[in-house]
């Protein structure tokens, strides 16, 4: 497969669906708007033309083969590259809580089908201004844990947590509500989408490792299972 790469002279946008006739409307219109335009119609490839050439701004669908939109959307952000690019979701799925889940996911902005190129084109525009800014150094620390997000790594009283990418943000979804208990249907929603379809068992191997990352010697478990219920972060547990 030959990789498109994108001019140098131009803002590029990699828009990736597989509708191909929505992919021929919005090729026409972003090249004639000034745009340079790279296309991928799944998920894995999308993660292969972002590694070749790191656009300036992502156009993402929701329901892909091989990959949804929304982990797509959660392995960009895992990369250094792919922290403060724009990204736009264009869905058919129009319920809040379906836009709630791809903002939590970390797209930027969320827009339903049908749309007017106009509007999706002002939204853009928007977010590329708003990108000429240098983002702040983001964290988030609870219990003596820290989490830079920026760097994407996670600290403990000053040492460093071994954690991949799936604790990282099974850890970050529960650090941003502290002692909320969520079930296991909440958790699994937003840490790998409700289009991906997981095990509760794949969530028991997960919460044991963050529990094993971030555990320290003689120190309470943080990880509190509410029996029928779900998890929590708790400091306070023991």
């Amino acid at each position: 497969m030959t990789v498109q790469t994108p001019s140098t002279t131009l803002p590029a946008v990699l828009i990736v669906e597989d509708d191909c006739a929505l992919v021929a409307l919005l090729r026409y219109n972003l090249e004639e708007s000034g745009f340079a335009v790279v296309v991928a119609s799944d998920g894995l490839d999308a993660l292969d033309r972002f590694a070749a050439a790191v656009p300036q701004i992502i156009l993402l669908d929701w329901m892909l083969p091989s990959l949804s939109g929304i982990e797509l959307c959660r392995e960009i952000r895992l990369a250094p590259a792919g922290r403060t690019i724009p990204i736009i979701m264009i869905s058919a799925r129009s319920s809040e809580q379906d836009t709630v889940l791809a903002l939590d996911a970390g797209v930027d902005d969320y827009v339903v089908k049908p749309f007017t190129f106009g509007n999706l084109l002002a939204r853009m525009r928007g977010l590329l201004r708003r990108g000429d800014t240098a983002p702040p150094h983001e964290q988030v620390a609870f219990g003596g844990i820290v989490m830079d997000l920026t760097a994407r790594r996670v600290h403990r009283d000053g040492r460093l947590l071994p954690l991949g990418g799936t604790e990282f943000r099974l850890l970050h979804f529960l650090m941003r509500h502290p002692r909320r208990v969520f079930t296991r249907a909440e958790v699994l929603d937003a840490v790998w989408g409700r289009t991906v379809d997981v095990e509760p068992r794949t969530l028991d191997v997960h919460v044991g490792r963050l529990r094993k990352a971030i555990a320290q010697p003689g120190g309470a478990d943080m990880i509190r299972t509410v029996r029928g219920a779900g998890y929590a972060l708790d400091d306070s547990a023991e």
